[in-house]
């Protein structure tokens, strides 16, 4: 049976891998003018703000330890400025079917950053469900477009490097959560992926610089950074927070779902029995991840 507790982590952690589904529709009009080290940064800045004036109405701040400080900013370091980065670096440097098939490890780097770090019991129901999310993955997408070649090769290193990182990143995420509430978790986090965007950006622009700014970017960088980034970047925290990260991993799949669905309700890409097969084996591996009996509630309390 689904806890309510498993409901909500299932909602917060779905609802932000489809935000991201839905965000290379605008990333595409946004980055030819925006360098992507650039736009990272300022998506994070944005998120900072947005975060910032919540995090100012609820007290949280005057709490902080300095330990504390350096621990969220270390999170965020690896998922927002290693992991992040080294994505933008493989999708330009690679292919978007080689990114779509190699970052759709990173539930199952999650699950094992979780045995490892969290000791989280690594049964044979979440296994198969990250093993029938990723088949429903590899049916969605054509397999027969991926092109592995020395040409992509770096960039399909960035992109596995990518896939590692937001495994472990996730599984930070849970473990400092016992402590620290996700919205503070978050904030700092983005500080922390900061540290390196900046700089990155700086580089990036001396060769690379930033194009006509008009009111469809300017809309498009402000859903980037308050849904796709402060909203979206929360909930997948909370949800890791709530849930415990085996079964969280399987909410990073509707990511690639809901990206194939726009393509068909946007671009007027046809229903294929692919897309119903594996959407329905996505579908099917999340429904055993949530239906996990340890699943245990420890986090609802003063973090909620």
């Amino acid at each position: 049976m689904i806890r309510k507790l498993n409901m909500r982590g299932a909602f917060y952690g779905l609802t932000a891998a489809a935000i991201w589904g839905g965000m290379y529709v605008v990333s595409d009009v946004v980055l030819p003018v925006i360098p992507p080290f650039t736009l990272l940064s300022v998506r994070l800045v944005i998120g900072l703000l947005v975060l910032g004036v919540l995090l100012w109405r609820s007290g949280l701040l005057a709490s902080v330890r300095r330990e504390q400080i350096v621990a969220l900013m270390a999170v965020g370091f690896v998922g927002f400025g290693v992991s992040v980065g080294a994505q933008f670096v493989g999708t330009d440097k690679s292919n978007a079917i080689n990114g779509s098939l190699i970052t759709s490890a990173s539930p199952a780097f999650i699950l094992l950053f979780a045995w490892l770090l969290l000791r989280e019991a690594l049964t044979l129901r979440r296994v198969t469900a990250i093993a029938l999310a990723t088949l429903g993955v590899l049916v969605i997408v054509n397999l027969a477009e991926a092109e592995f070649s020395s040409e992509t090769f770096f960039g399909d290193m960035a992109l596995f490097a990518a896939a590692v990182t937001w495994g472990l990143y996730s599984v930070l995420v849970r473990r400092v959560s016992h402590n620290n509430d996700t919205l503070l978790v978050t904030w700092f986090a983005f500080w922390g992926g900061l540290c390196l965007t900046l700089p990155a950006g700086a580089l990036e622009l001396s060769a690379r610089p930033i194009g006509n700014i008009d009111m469809p970017i300017v809309l498009g960088v402000l859903y980037l950074g308050v849904i796709s980034t402060a909203l979206a970047m929360w909930l997948w925290n909370r949800a890791f927070a709530l849930v415990p990260a085996g079964a969280a991993s399987l909410f990073f799949f509707a990511q690639p779902l809901v990206g194939a669905l726009l393509s068909v309700l946007l671009l007027g890409q046809p229903m294929t029995e692919r897309l119903w097969i594996g959407s329905a084996l996505i579908v099917v591996g999340v429904f055993l991840a949530l239906t996990q009996s340890d699943t245990a509630p420890e986090q609802e309390g003063a973090h909620a």
